[in-house]
């Protein structure tokens, strides 16, 4: 994904450091830093970016992670953007209003928007098509919920479970430039969820003529946005954006150019940086003490959590509370952040990250929220006594469990120290590694096909219920199929009760749900992720969010 993180000391860190379808679209130990004095880019205009994962999908309605949300907003814009702050602001929606009991939205549409394969404008009928097509069961979006559950858009949970047609889904286009959005409920961060690339618009007639071929190389990619994809294909590992001259914010952009590489070995993307082929990396934690020293060094809040999900449904063991628990309080978190981590994450004994939002009192989510050091902390006999529970309670003297994890560098070696903490804290709990590119973890965690499993989730917009939204019972996203009654009567409440309309008693409700979901050890946290990073001198004005949209560059300038 994905009002943002910690926002303000962020935003002060980084200001430092033709016809309708003519067609389916017309070994160095310490590097130094290689510009002394503000020397600029040997090609300027033109930004090098690494990569860690693939694109999986450029299809605004099915994509679903971080890598493919940033390429998609850099060629399309949804009715709002975030300006520096996270904020939104005006995008292809120039203005709005909503009704007095926050029921109804009303947008006006820029009038000097199109589309850059068929030169048509951008209508209000692109973004009916493209939210029907998302809560469309043929679709199966997995983030549909985000106009059922978190958006609360009219009928659309029903569209979604197949009860109604899509076509009853609560938004209109009175006339080509005004959209009519209705609510079950007021949604206070309603604006936010614009930016979201899930309700980006899609011309109908563009994509019905692409059919199967729908975003799978520049011919088949539409752009209103700041950018167009000049050259891709799936699984690509270097793709290309140059600037949209037609952007109706054209003068706005600097870059010429974005090129893509896809690099896994981080070792290799600082050569590559080094050797002045990349001008923006990601590092891991066990590059740090060499660069650390560099100017060119720098770490942002990536605003992700970090934790062990655990499949309650079909082992057995892992539904017992006090294994949970033994789990959760043999891990040292504190040195896996200094020893293996080391990019500026802080350690979460917690569901709901720091600095995620704040409540109708000024004050951070977490600074109101309970203390959850009674259940988890790096106690190692206080998580022995919860194992020998376990074990009576189960009958069992020991434990075996597969533990997937991504093939990237970071998450393998923190797989490598939870099982290490594990196993000495816990000798009767033994953890196999199994290593798995991401979209097959991905897959397996959804399907039901893990025992223990290494994720992440980023905020996809500034509330809690991005996070505690996971975990209500059958959400797609709650891979352990945890379901607690109270639970999801709390968030019902604090989303269409009489919570909702009260912001002190929906904040109330929030912090009595995230209580009960630790308590219960719905997941293990681990650690809220930084990201550390490699930023040539000559680069600047690249815009770097916790929520939905974590790199932009609308605003970036290679001099």
């Amino acid at each position: 994904m994905k009002s943002a993180k910690r926002v303000a000391a962020l935003a002060l860190s980084l200001a430092m450091c033709g016809t309708l379808f003519a067609g389916c679209g017309n070994n160095q130990n310490t590097p130094s830093s290689t510009n002394d004095g503000g020397a600029g880019s040997s090609h300027p205009g033109v930004l090098n970016v690494h990569i860690e994962t693939n694109v999986q999908s450029m299809d605004p309605q099915e994509a679903t992670d971080g890598t493919s949300f940033e390429v998609i907003a850099s060629i399309t814009d949804g009715l709002t953007q975030p300006d520096a702050n996270g904020q939104p602001v005006a995008a292809l929606a120039e203005s709005w209003e909503t009704s007095e009991d926050g029921l109804t939205w009303t947008f006006h549409l820029r009038k000097d928007a199109k589309w850059s394969s068929t030169g048509n404008p951008v209508t209000a009928n692109d973004f009916v098509y493209s939210w029907q097509r998302a809560v469309n069961p043929d679709i199966a979006s997995e983030y549909s919920y985000m106009l059922s559950d978190i958006g609360q858009i009219v009928n659309a949970a029903d569209i979604i479970a197949g009860t109604k047609d899509k076509s009853e889904l609560g938004v209109e286009a009175p006339d080509d430039y005004t959209l009519v959005v209705h609510l079950n409920a007021p949604v206070a961060y309603f604006l936010s969820l614009m930016y979201f690339p899930t309700f980006y618009p899609i011309e109908q007639a563009f994509i019905e003529n692409c059919g199967d071929t729908y975003a799978t190389s520049p011919e088949t990619l539409q752009s209103n946005g700041a950018f167009i994809m000049e050259s891709y294909e799936p699984s690509s590992t270097e793709f290309t954006l140059v600037k949209n001259e037609d952007y109706w914010d054209a003068d706005r952009v600097q870059l010429s150019q974005i090129n893509y590489q896809l690099v896994q070995d981080n070792q290799q993307a600082l050569l590559s940086y080094q050797g002045g082929d990349l001008d923006l990396i990601t590092i891991s934690g066990d590059q740090v003490d060499q660069v650390s020293s560099d100017p060119e060094f720098m770490t942002y809040n990536a605003g992700y959590l970090w934790y062990l999900t655990v499949n309650m449904q079909d082992v057995p063991e892992l539904a017992n509370l006090n294994l949970r628990l033994a789990l959760a309080n043999a891990i040292d978190r504190e040195t896996m952040m200094t020893n293996v981590v080391k990019d500026g994450s802080q350690a979460a004994y917690f569901n709901v990250p720091d600095g995620l939002a704040t409540g109708p009192d000024g004050q951070d989510f977490r600074a109101t929220a309970e203390d959850y050091s009674d259940v988890i902390s790096y106690e190692p006999e206080k998580a022995q006594e919860y194992l020998e529970k376990a074990k009576a309670e189960l009958g069992v003297d020991s434990f075996e469990f597969d533990m997937i994890v991504d093939d990237d560098a970071q998450p393998q070696q923190v797989a490598t120290y939870l099982q290490e903490q594990i196993q000495s804290t816990l000798p009767d709990v033994k953890i196999n590694i199994t290593i798995e590119p991401k979209k097959q973890r991905v897959l397996d965690c959804q399907s039901g096909n893990f025992e223990i499993g290494l994720t992440r989730w980023g905020p996809d917009y500034a509330d809690p219920m991005t996070y505690l939204g996971m975990w209500r019972t059958d959400n797609n996203n709650n891979y352990g199929h945890w379901s607690n009654a109270q639970y999801d009567a709390l968030l019902d409440d604090a989303t269409v009760g009489e919570a909702s309309k009260d912001a002190q008693a929906r904040w109330d409700a929030l912090h009595e749900a995230e209580a009960i979901a630790v308590r219960d050890m719905v997941i293990i946290p681990l650690y809220e992720k930084s990201n550390a990073c490699m930023m040539k001198s000559y680069v600047s004005g690249i815009e770097f969010h916790p929520v939905a949209l974590n790199r932009v560059y609308k605003n970036a300038v290679v001099a």
